[in-house]
């Protein structure tokens, strides 16, 4: 899907394909370069020689290319162009051409110059002596021709880091765009499919009040529990009382499917000015009946106790299981609040779960933040009759 990938690409396979194309092409010009504009050492030698002898040269001339090219492409350009810091950028690349130009015109006196020596006894001792230039003479022709091909080689990866750089914003743009659009789509469907169900929900609540107390009561407890998970849980936090609140009408809907044979007894405090992150009791709890009580076709049991103190929550939550399960408490929502507790609350949890033979233990220890410093807190019980 992604186009070009040869040049836009971060895979492995393409980013190594890209900078071995890059650098051998460059290779290759640097070589033509000096050999069709040879040394005085090497003007009477055929073009094929002069290919071989300066590829040694145009090597080790790549160094500070290299050197230049990666210190532009990933410190100056990610770190300095990118954030918008324009002047420190015109600096630092002005100080690394000048420190790639010092890097080429030292190399050039000490490798290069034995290179060219080697050379130049390897095809006549009489042009060997020719090669003792002054000192100031060498390392000022070396530190301008650095200048130059440093200025060329670090213009032109910067240039291809930059293209790259404004081609994967475009794209995030865009990604972007079609998200917000799905988004704002997935918005409108929202808006109307809870529309739909509350009124389905509160004409059959009007039907089973006359006829069934005990249904009526379970629509109840139903819309007030999708009520919160539609339109509450959507926030990053959620006060703690509705948490608990959203707890004890679940509890109210599964215990009705036991009559009177699941013993169960809950805890909660009853007014507490915290906020915490929706819907990350509700899984353990869940797995209480689910994988717990459900699965006991004699005396299921089931031991919630929820206390608020210190800025901490503390839930113990203990079931009864069938005899001879050995096994962790399965399901997907445990592996997914465990991944939550470490995004959500870094540092500030403890969870411990342990498979006895025949409970499961549950113990959760949180750091809450403060909701209503003011204790000025609403009021979010109220009206229960109407769905």
């Amino acid at each position: 899907m992604q186009q070009l990938p040869f040049i836009y690409s971060n895979e492995l396979r393409w980013r190594l394909l890209r900078h071995f194309s890059f650098w051998l092409l460059w290779f290759l010009f640097q070589l033509l370069l000096y050999s069709f504009s040879p040394s005085p050492a090497l003007q009477r030698q055929p073009f094929l020689h002069r290919l071989i002898i300066t590829s040694p040269e145009t090597a080790v001339y790549m160094v500070p290319s290299l050197f230049l090219a990666y210190m532009l492409m990933y410190l100056v350009i990610p770190n300095l162009v990118l954030p918008g810091k324009y002047a420190w950028a015109t600096i630092s690349a002005v100080i690394l051409v000048f420190l790639t130009a010092a890097l080429s015109a030292a190399l050039s006196m000490t490798v290069i110059d034995y290179i060219r020596h080697w050379n130049a006894d390897e095809i006549s001792p009489l042009v060997a002596s020719e090669l003792h230039p002054a000192f100031y003479v060498q390392f000022g022709v070396a530190m301008l021709a650095g200048l130059r091909g440093s200025i060329t080689v670090g213009g032109v990866a910067a240039a291809i880091k930059l293209m790259k750089c404004f081609y994967e914003e475009q794209q995030a743009a865009l990604i972007l765009e079609k998200e917000k659009a799905n988004a704002e789509l997935q918005m409108l469907k929202a808006q109307l499919h809870p529309h739909f169900l509350f009124n389905t929900l509160n004409n059959i609540y009007s039907f089973t009040q006359d006829v069934s107390e005990k249904a009526s009561g379970m629509i109840m407890g139903l819309s007030q529990l999708l009520r919160y998970i539609l339109y509450d849980c959507n926030k990053p936090l959620v006060p703690l009382d509705k948490e608990l609140k959203m707890i004890g009408d679940y509890i109210a809907l599964e215990t009705t499917r036991y009559d009177h044979s699941l013993e169960i007894a809950v805890k909660l405090p009853k007014s507490t000015d915290y906020l915490i992150a929706p819907l990350m009791l509700l899984p353990f709890i869940e797995n209480a009946f689910k994988h717990g009580a459900s699965q006991m076709t004699e005396s299921p049991w089931i031991s919630l106790n929820i206390i608020v103190q210190d800025d901490e929550l503390w839930m113990k939550l203990i079931n009864g299981k069938p005899s001879g399960i050995n096994k962790e408490i399965p399901g997907i929502g445990i592996a997914n609040v465990r991944k939550r507790l470490e995004l959500l609350y870094p540092g500030r949890h403890e969870l411990q779960i342990n498979d006895e033979e025949d409970m499961y233990i549950v113990n959760l220890k949180l750091t809450l933040l403060t909701a209503y410093p003011d204790n000025k807190k609403p009021d979010y019980h109220g009206d229960r009759q109407k769905v």
